[in-house]
């Protein structure tokens, strides 16, 4: 099921790249974008990190912080962050529970297959967790550029 804007975000418990525990409610009183994408160091997936890290200064200027959750494993993401110096907490679903949650693990097609997988999607929370944006099926190039433009309106 799809969240909608207006919805209470699910609450989550991930480890991030370097095996912390991260709870969503640690962020609760910080406006948040929460971005999941498919798998670290891949081609699009690495060009939507970056772009993330090299406008976290403009979304941290508007208020908010940003995380990314994968399925990868954490010492995957711990490479991610280091190769590409990525500025943000990058967080581990492996079970793919969160996602399920969160409406980004479903039906994909890729080439003509179909398969089950993460669909690339992004939310924007208010501080109190309450989704204000939820985009769905977002393509990797130029995403982060739109999220600053709706921070920004």
């Amino acid at each position: 099921m799809k969240l909608s804007v207006g919805d209470k975000a699910p609450e989550f418990t991930l480890l991030d790249q370097d095996s912390n525990t991260v709870k969503l409610s640690d962020f609760t009183g910080t406006p948040l974008v929460v971005y999941f994408y498919p798998a670290a160091m891949t081609p699009g997936c690495t060009t939507e990190a970056c772009d993330f890290r090299d406008r976290l200064d403009r979304v941290t200027s508007l208020g908010y912080k940003v995380v990314g959750i994968s399925p990868d494993a954490p010492a995957k993401l711990a490479k991610f962050r280091e190769r590409d110096s990525l500025n943000f907490p990058l967080l581990s679903d492996e079970d793919h529970k969160v996602a399920d949650a969160w409406g980004t693990w479903g039906e994909k097609q890729n080439y003509g297959r179909t398969y089950e997988g993460l669909i690339r999607s992004t939310f924007v929370l208010d501080e109190k967790g309450v989704i204000t944006q939820a985009l769905y099926n977002v393509k990797a190039t130029g995403h982060a550029d739109r999220i600053v433009k709706l921070l920004s309106a």
